[in-house]
This record gives C-alpha cells, structure tokens and sequence, in this order.
C-alpha cells in the first residue's frame, strides 16, 4: 500500500515573513517520495506558499482520507488570532490584523488527523513564531492531537530579518542519503547537526498523545492544552485565488467531493479517491473511551471496530457501535457533554461516510444546537464547524421535501452563527426559496 506525503511550506509575502519557508521545498523535492514516506511507495503533494485556507484544508483532507502511512512535512510561521487566541498557521496573505480569516488554523490540522492513528501518521515540523505566538506556544506548547506523531521545532523569533528553516532543511539532507530511520532518530539526527540553530527552541518528540515538547535545555513547558476539533468548510479548491464553487456544491459549500486540484504540484500518482466521502474511515482517538462501558473497567477502543465497519460496507454495524457508546455517555455525563457530543459527531460523520445527507445533516444541527444549549458562543469553533457540516450535508439532500424540512431549521442556525464565509444565511434563504416555490 502506498504512503502519502504533504510537503507544505507557508509563510506570508512582504514584511510579515519571519522564514523562508518555501526556501526548503527543493530540498524535500530531491528526496525519493519512497523515502520521505517510509514506505515502499508514496504519492507526494506540495503546496507552496499557498493563499487560502480552504485549499490547504482541501489538500489535507485528502492526505488523511488516502489509506497508508501519511507524513507531513510543514515549514512556516504560527500567530495567534486576536479575537480568540488560537494558533493558525501563517499564509500568503495573511496579516497580523487578517490571521482569523487568511491563516490556516492549527485545530483544523489536528481535527484532520483525528480519523488516524500514530501508528501511521507523523507531523514532521519547521515552525517560527513571533514574540506574543512563542510567549503562548512556550507556555500551552503545540496540541496536535493525541494519535498524530510529532517531529520538530518551534523557534522564537529570529534576531535578523528572516529565519532559514534549519531544522527542515537538516532532515531533507539526511533523507537524501536514501534511507530514513526511524522518526525520533532522524529528529536526534538532525538536532546532533545544527545545535545552535535549535538553542532555546521548543523541540518536539513524541510519538502520539499528549506529551510535551523539552527545550534544549532540557527543561518541559506547561502539559498541553487540547484545542476545540474544528475541520471547517471545503470550499476553494486552487492553489491561489478561488476558481469558483467545486462540483456539487451549492454557491460554493462543498459536497465533499475533490476535483480540479491541478494547481499544486502532484508526484507519484493520484491520491485515493476515498477522499470523495469527505474523511477516511481510521481510527478516531482512543486515548480515554467516552462512555466506557459498565463496571467502570476501560474497554477496547470501539473506534477500530467502527473502521473495519465502514471500510467492509457495513455502516448500520458502524453506527450500532457508536450509538451504544453515544447512549452510555449520555447516561454516564449528560447529554450536553463533551463524552456524549463526540459520539454524536461521530454519528453525523458515519451517517456521510454512508451516504445519507439528510440522516448527517440533521445529526450535525442538533450537534449544533446542543453546543450553544450548554452555553457556547455562536462563533466557537467546534459551533462553526457543525452549522458548517449541517449546511454541507444539506446541499446535498437530494429529496426535495426532506430538504425543505430541514432548511428552516438549518436557516434559522444561520441566523445565530453565521460562520466565517459571508452569504451563508444568504444561501441557504435563497436555496430553501427555490424549495419552496417548486411545491
């Protein structure tokens, strides 16, 4: 089975630059994509200062959803969004006034990569940050998720204008030696050859979970602290300026489906066309089981069990498996809880993977619903991405009545969170208009 890689190098243009990020892709690109990947073959995507979120998100969605070992490879920059104090990855445009809109969220990278496991995942990074970024970094450290392996750095800012991606630029050359060793002997590799480039720098080793990152001297940050699971939208598909709404999307919300991804450069074969289903049917987190079954002894994490399902056809079995677990954290922390809302989420992505719309978008509005029931502000990221994936799985509704019935509700969401596209109360009045005349 083929791994996938995803070389991605981003940083803004003009004064904002703090590394030269697309500065190593060369490098990378003149490794075998077997070797990058670890495996015996390998399809490798590169974006290169890319200028939308969405299209990074895109790409990305589609490395996770490819099946084998997936490596990334992320050279940039971090900065805090103002608003919310959360990381986002630096891109072309972005801006310290613009990062909640033109920077790619960290916690998107991390929900992304939910669906996996750190068995055959690994984050690969290269990272700068500005003085208030770092001061935030070195105190919560850099949360990616608890079953995604993490090799790297994070530097604080540079004395002189522009930082070299050092650390990346090191394990490009090692790789180019023809063989790679294992991740946390590549990263000491790296680390034994440039020890002055990486002084004071957060580094990052751990092999899945929550564990913190050592500085050089040794010394931990603070424990990490999870980020809210937020995919958002796909919608823009192009390396660059949008080139109108993917196929099946409805005023450009997205189907879940990919196409017309020629922009970026793609090496070694297409990625896997499981992507279409909009997320690959791996393990999800296991780390601590919501609603562990009775008698209070952990059980096997039902996640595997629910990713055989799902890649055998069996999604009634699928969903069976996730409704029990969903019925005991009810039962164990109340309906309103994190425990049970994760089923719940995981419900509304099996009823997608299944193919029934109507099933996941009404699985996503009372996701939705119930989050801002329990108090949480309209424009928190895990209440975005449900109204999102509502609106999403709502396009999609073939069946006229059912879409009409569910369109007042989902227009009524709207109303209180209106997400971070503009015209999406606009879209779905305009589309639940055309429902309605046609009765």
């Amino acid at each position: 089975m083929p791994g996938t890689v995803l070389l991605l190098a981003a940083a803004p243009l003009g004064r904002g630059r703090l590394v030269d990020a697309a500065g190593v892709l060369p490098v990378l690109a003149a490794v075998a994509p077997a070797v990058l990947s670890g495996a015996v073959t390998a399809n490798v995507v590169e974006l290169a200062d890319p200028l939308e979120p969405q299209a990074v998100l895109t790409r990305l969605r589609a490395a996770a959803a490819a099946p084998g070992p997936l490596t990334v490879y992320l050279t940039g920059q971090l900065h805090l969004d103002r608003r919310q104090h959360r990381l986002h990855l630096a891109l072309a445009r972005t801006t310290p006034a613009t990062v909640r809109y033109t920077a790619l969220p960290w916690h998107w990278i991390r929900e992304e990569l939910r669906l996996r496991s750190a068995t055959d995942t690994a984050l690969v990074l290269d990272l700068h940050a500005d003085p208030e970024t770092w001061r935030h970094v070195a105190e919560h450290g850099l949360d990616s998720g608890p079953h995604t392996a993490v090799y790297g750095r994070v530097a604080p800012p540079a004395r002189r204008a522009q930082a070299e991606p050092a650390y990346m630029k090191t394990v490009a050359t090692l790789l180019r030696s023809g063989h790679r060793p294992p991740l946390d002997v590549l990263h000491q590799q790296a680390l034994s050859r440039i020890p002055e480039e990486t002084r004071g720098n957060l580094l990052l080793a751990h092999a899945g979970g929550h564990a913190p990152g050592f500085g050089t001297a040794g010394v931990p940050p603070r424990p990490l602290q999870p980020d809210v699971l937020t995919p958002g939208t796909v919608t823009g598909l192009t390396h660059g300026a949008a080139s109108g709404p993917a196929p099946g999307t409805v005023s450009g919300f997205a189907s879940g489906t990919v196409s017309g991804l020629a922009s970026e450069t793609v090496t070694g074969g297409p990625l896997s066309g499981a992507v279409a289903a909009g997320y690959a049917p791996g393990p999800l987190p296991g780390a601590s089981v919501p609603g562990s079954r009775a008698g209070g002894a952990a059980s096997p994490d039902p996640h595997a069990a629910i990713s055989a399902a799902v890649r055998g056809g069996r999604h009634g079995e699928a969903d069976g498996i996730a409704a029990r677990y969903e019925h005991d954290a009810v039962r164990a922390h109340g309906g309103g809880s994190e425990q049970a809302l994760h089923w719940s989420e995981v419900r509304a992505d099996l009823a997608m993977l299944a193919g029934d719309p109507v099933r996941s978008c009404r699985a996503w509005l009372a996701v939705a619903e119930a989050r801002l029931g329990a108090g949480q502000e309209a424009d928190a990221p895990a209440v975005e991405t449900a109204v999102d994936r509502a609106h999403h799985q709502w396009a999609r509704i073939k069946d006229t009545a059912r879409a009409r019935e569910l369109g007042p509700a989902l227009a009524e969401l709207r109303l209180r969170v209106p997400g971070r596209r503009s015209g999406a109360l606009e879209n779905v009045r305009r589309q639940l208009g055309r429902l309605q005349a046609a009765q």
